[in-house]
């Protein structure tokens, strides 16, 4: 006996403790336990890889053990999912669960096949065994997997035969075999009859070579088809198909339990069945009775479900048993004809075309009555022939001739049989209008058969199809599998090559076997009410008429069964919201999903029409199979490292030529029903996609997006954006609050988010930032959970953007580094949003204004443009809608950054009342009226509606209150340079803030040299390490003007410097310029004075304090500054 044990080895040597203990150190260890001495030397070996391929969640059921062994998961090992259960992050489903059980016990212990025969339950079954625990497709509620694990391992055992191959067969083969295959016979003929089901043959074929290929790329939990689409295409497809398979599935049942509706009133008791009106060949008369007796059947089948599973799955086998004798009973009897074929005359007059005579006309008895004579014998009386006077005492009949005398009528044999070949006859379409007997040819509904239909080779494509889904009954019932990545490829594929046979002599032999009048019958009125394929059948009708029947309720009752499990599964995954009181279960059975599939098959009923329900559920079932083939053509091309199927027959041209061809049959079905289904599946993914499915399932489509995202990413950085592509790439430092407290952070300024939503007409990327101050090392705790609450605020703002969080030991060198490090490649932000530090003037240390003028330098330097808004607290939210106007101050030009900020905010709804007006400053000497027409000219070419406005500046005295606002400015700076500052620099600092050189600016850059030449235009910044310390000082008075007698004025103008003065008068005129041509603007735009050349915090005081009397007294003010490079442009 070959054993390893934990901990209870004390003999072993060191080697094999070396051993033990690098195998204890992997988070799944084996344990062998075998009894018999020969079975070590068997080579025994885990694959990693396998395991780790599953799911990360759950337990190991029965369903999911491997062929050879169990592997399980020690208690020992921590589970690296476990965070995110506990966390809740990406919660995974049931049907997501990993092949691993975590035992109570550190034992483990891996069992090989040679011991499975020591317990007397688990014995091979017999295959009189199997049948009986044949469950036919079913696929068991969450709740029942879950239950005793004894229970679900005997479960676990089914093979590709009874697992997938016979629950396929069974759900192909339905009702339109038997009542519609040979009128599509009949009317496309056999060659086009054969194309339709190689096409929709071809069709399934493909998708289960995908879906094979999909299957064997790991284990496969319970979930079927709409676990491998979400799984594969991501939740936004996912819960698309999930819910588009829901209903394929729930009008699949409409259609079986009208499909037996209509063998029972058509063909088993036509006239007992009656309820009302004088004839139910009527197709008006005949629906009706289908509502009623469908709505009863409906009934029925939903008390059978709200039994319970056990109950319908001891049902499944009578259905398959009915299925298999009907379908052995039709080749009997096609066999049989070649010898002796059955007597069924039927009526036939006149040639080219023969006219085929309903059998109820000639009173059932068409060898007594079909004939051309006027009078007919009866007992002791002579009474008009039926066939006579229902033809010639029309006057309108063509049928019979001048002299009362019906032409060329005669009695055929409705099947000939083989040994009369009939195939060469039945070759070529008859595609008739309603009404017609063939085309452009009417005939008389009242004793002949005539069509109740347009029909087209289009038409029959959709009527078709139905018959040959239900290839993915052995996909949901993965988790019943012993090995579904082998069960799942060989039983369906073998499934479908067995139905396309059957379908293919099926309809080979009735066109070889039957009259082509007889075939074009739909409804069996020229032989007394039969199925075509009863009369056909060996040894009697019944068989087919009982099958059909069985056959179809069965169907439908599995449908009803599996369709609330997989809306169930669907709303389990929380994709959309609303279907969350489906996930509930009552007694182990989905009741709310149940009752909502009852209502939605009652409405399928009310259709009463099976060839609309089958038009209307191919398209369902199209859309899930091109999904599943665009699923495996994605993962095929896109060449996934997880992507290792075992199926090696698969192509992605194969998968692509599958999504085509279901694309195709779609709108050749139904192109009305296309377009429905498609809305529906558009209508769920945006909801998903807009409510936010927050599921990482490893999807191709991520993957696709990474691949898209990587080749874009390299065209853009080829070249720089040209200026008709340059929109505002936003990096927006958020500043935070944290409560030491509870340790939780808050925002400041919220109300920044709503900007940057009003913003997002840019169609550019967002970027919303914070510095957290700190080591990393220390606080990198703290990076997620700001990194969740910046997220949360750009969701909450409807912003689509990303959240950023840096740690760092300098706020400074953190912003900085966002600033030239934030994005990848050409994509990268090119405008820096920074609220203006409000409480700047507390900070004594000068660390604010200095943090904030470094940051501007820092932008310039990389060419970023800048956007500061001040009183950001004041702008409006997405629900304030503004009237009014949004003002423009062109100070200077710089690139056109205003103009296209203005208009960017004008397409949002906050801002779309408001109108442009631009104000532009000039002195005495210019053309106030040149400039302004030029102007106009200019905003017109730019296709921007603006009033343009010229204010002219004279050179005024420098009013007291300038020099009251210098002369605190410059107290201010002393006394600082008396807290902080030593001798040296206190000289470099007394200069106060130098006058910056700059060019000589042309006439149409329209600049204003009193203020903008001495503080050139620039950029913006965030007060993010604001330590908010408290003043003595206050600052209120500085809003007010004063009055000064003349020998104080003297005394302010011998305190301060001329440059000083000169710089503070320009800001107080051009405020006070502002403040009355803007008092009633709802938004103010102007530009951003560039911040002084030497980095010093007493330089960086007397810029913040500039700035602030600029902008003194303006409720909402947006300052920018460009990046050197023009922004917008007037060509096309």
């Amino acid at each position: 006996m070959a054993t390893v044990t934990e901990g209870n080895e004390q003999q072993q040597q060191q080697p094999e403790q070396q051993t033990y203990n690098s195998l204890n150190r992997s988070p799944y260890h084996v344990k062998f336990n075998d009894t018999n001495r020969s079975s070590s030397q068997h080579q025994n070996s885990t694959n990693q890889d396998d395991l780790s391929s599953g799911s990360p969640q759950g337990s190991l059921s029965s369903t999911e053990k491997s062929g050879r062994f169990v592997v399980v998961k020690s208690t020992e090992v921590s589970d690296a999912n476990e965070a995110d259960t506990i966390n809740n992050v990406n919660p995974m489903t049931e049907n997501e669960k990993v092949p691993l059980q975590a035992g109570p016990t550190v034992d483990c212990s891996l069992k090989l096949n040679e011991s499975i025969y020591e317990d007397r339950d688990d014995r091979p079954q017999t295959v009189l065994d199997q049948l009986y625990n044949y469950k036919g497709g079913i696929v068991p509620n969450p709740a029942e997997a879950e239950k005793s694990t004894g229970n679900s391992q005997k479960s676990a055992n089914l093979g590709t035969i009874f697992g997938v191959y016979l629950p396929c067969v069974q759900n192909i083969f339905g009702v339109i075999v038997f009542i519609r295959l040979f009128w599509l016979i009949g009317i496309a003929g056999a060659l086009q009859t054969l194309l339709i089901v190689v096409i929709c043959s071809s069709c399934t074929l493909l998708t289960a070579i995908s879906m094979a290929a999909i299957a064997t790329n790991g284990l496969v939990p319970a979930g079927g088809a709409y676990f491998m689409i979400s799984r594969s295409l991501g939740p936004e497809f996912g819960g698309a198909v999930g819910i588009l398979f829901y209903l394929g599935n729930t009008f699949a049942a409409s259609m079986y339990i009208v499909g037996a509706v209509e063998i029972v009133v058509k063909y088993m008791c036509p006239e007992k069945c009656r309820l009302f009106g004088d004839d139910v060949e009527i197709p008006m008369v005949a629906f009706n009775h289908y509502r009623i007796y469908g709505t009863i059947l409906l009934l029925l089948i939903g008390t059978c479900v709200l039994i319970g599973i056990r109950f319908v799955t001891k049902i499944a086998p009578i259905s398959l048993f009915a299925v298999v004798i009907s379908i052995f009973s039709i080749y009997a009897g096609v066999i049989k004809t070649s010898f002796n074929p059955p007597d069924l005359p039927i009526c036939l007059v006149g040639s080219n075309p023969s006219h085929l005579i309903k059998s109820n006309v000639l009173n059932n008895d068409i060898r007594r009555y079909c004939h051309s004579d006027e009078w007919c014998d009866e007992v002791n009386k002579t009474i008009p022939c039926p066939l006579y006077e229902y033809i010639c005492t029309k006057s309108t009949s063509t049928l019979c001739s001048p002299d009362k005398q019906i032409q060329n009528v005669r009695i055929e044999q409705g099947v000939p049989g083989l040994k009369n070949w009939q195939f060469s006859e039945n070759l070529f379409s008859h595609y008739r209008s309603e009404g017609e007997i063939e085309r452009d040819i009417k005939g008389d509904a009242t004793f002949e058969v005539v069509a109740q239909e347009l029909t087209t080779f289009l038409v029959l494509v959709g009527i078709y199809f139905p018959s040959v889904t239900g290839i993915m009954a052995g996909s949901n019932r993965s988790g019943d599998l012993r090995d579904p990545s082998r069960s799942i490829p060989r039983g369906t594929i073998a499934a479908i090559l067995t139905t396309s046979f059957v379908y293919l002599s099926n309809v080979i032999f009735l066109a070889s076997c039957v009259h082509g009048a007889l075939l074009r019958d739909k409804f069996g009125d020229s032989i007394n009410k039969q199925l075509v394929v009863s009369v056909l059948a060996w040894p009697t009708k019944w068989v087919i008429t009982i099958g059909a029947f069985c056959s179809t309720v069965g169907a439908a009752l599995q449908t009803l069964t599996g369709a609330p499990r997989l809306l169930q599964a669907v709303a389990k995954d929380d994709l959309i919201p609303i279907l969350r009181p489906l996930a509930k279960s009552y007694r182990g059975e989905p009741m709310p999903a149940l009752f909502l599939t009852l209502f939605i098959c009652e409405c399928g009923i009310l259709i009463a029409d099976v060839d609309k329900l089958t038009a209307l559920l191919s398209m369902f079932f199209l859309l899930c199979y091109g999904f599943v083939n665009l699923a495996c053509a994605l993962q095929t091309i896109l060449k996934a490292p997880s992507w290792r199927p075992r199926f090696r027959f698969y192509h992605w041209i194969l998968s692509s030529i599958g999504v085509l061809l279901c694309i195709s049959i779609m709108f050749i079905a139904s192109w009305y029903f296309a377009l429905i289904a498609m809305l529906i599946a558009i209508i769920m993914y945006k909801f998903i996609e807009y409510k936010g499915a927050e599921k990482e399932w490893g999807d191709g489509i991520r993957g696709l997006s990474m691949s898209a995202a990587r080749y874009a990413l390299y065209r853009v950085d080829e070249t720089q954006p040209h200026t008709k592509n340059w929109r505002p790439q936003l990096l927006a430092f958020i500043s935070l609050g944290r409560d030491d407290e509870k340790e939780t952070y808050s925002i400041h300024h919220s109300k920044l988010f709503n900007f940057l939503y009003q913003l997002k007409a840019g169609k550019g990327f967002v970027v919303a930032a914070s510095v957290l101050e700190g080591d990393y090392l220390d606080n990198h705790q703290h990076i997620e959970p700001i990194r969740a609450l910046l997220k949360s605020s750009l969701v909450q703002a409807k912003v689509q953007g990303f959240a950023e969080v840096l740690a760092v030991k300098d706020v400074e060198d953190g912003i900085s580094t966002l600033i030239q490090t934030e994005g990848l490649g050409g994509l990268r932000p090119n405008t820096i949003v920074l609220c203006w530090p409000s409480q700047w003037r507390k900070d004594f240390d000068g660390y604010a204004a200095e943090a904030f003028i470094r940051t501007i330098a820092v932008a310039e330097a990389r060419q970023c443009t800048m956007i500061v808004p001040k009183n950001i607290d004041n702008f409006p939210d997405a629900k304030e809608i503004q009237d009014g106007t949004i003002d423009i101050w062109w100070i200077i030009h710089d690139g056109g950054l205003l103009f296209l900020i203005a208009f960017l905010l004008k397409r949002n709804k906050v801002w779309s009342r408001c109108r442009i007006r631009l104000y532009t400053v000039t002195q005495s000497e210019d053309n106030s009226v040149a400039m302004k027409k030029d102007l106009e000219q200019y905003m017109y070419q730019l296709r921007i509606e603006a009033e343009v406005n010229v204010v002219e500046m004279a050179d005024q005295e420098i009013s007291a209150y300038a020099y009251e606002r210098t002369l605190k400015l410059e107290e201010r700076i002393k006394l600082l340079k008396h807290l902080k500052l030593g001798g040296k620099e206190l000289q470099v600092q007394a200069i106060g803030f130098e006058r910056r050189t700059s060019k000589v600016m042309q006439r149409n850059e329209y600049s204003n040299p009193l203020l903008y030449s001495h503080i050139p235009m620039e950029t913006m910044v965030n007060n993010q390490h604001q330590s908010q310390r408290k003043s003595t000082i206050d600052e209120t008075s500085d809003q007010y003007h004063y009055t000064f007698t003349p020998s104080q004025l003297e005394h302010l103008k011998n305190n301060v410097s001329e440059s000083s003065m000169r710089k503070m008068h320009s800001a107080v005129r051009l405020n006070e310029q502002i403040k009355e041509r803007s008092r009633d603007a709802k938004l103010v735009l102007i530009n951003l004075p560039s911040p002084p050349s030497k980095q010093s915090s007493l330089a960086a005081y007397s810029y913040m304090e500039y700035v602030d009397v600029l902008t003194e007294g303006l409720q909402r003010l947006l300052l920018m500054h460009g990046s050197g490079r023009e922004v917008i442009t007037i060509f096309s």
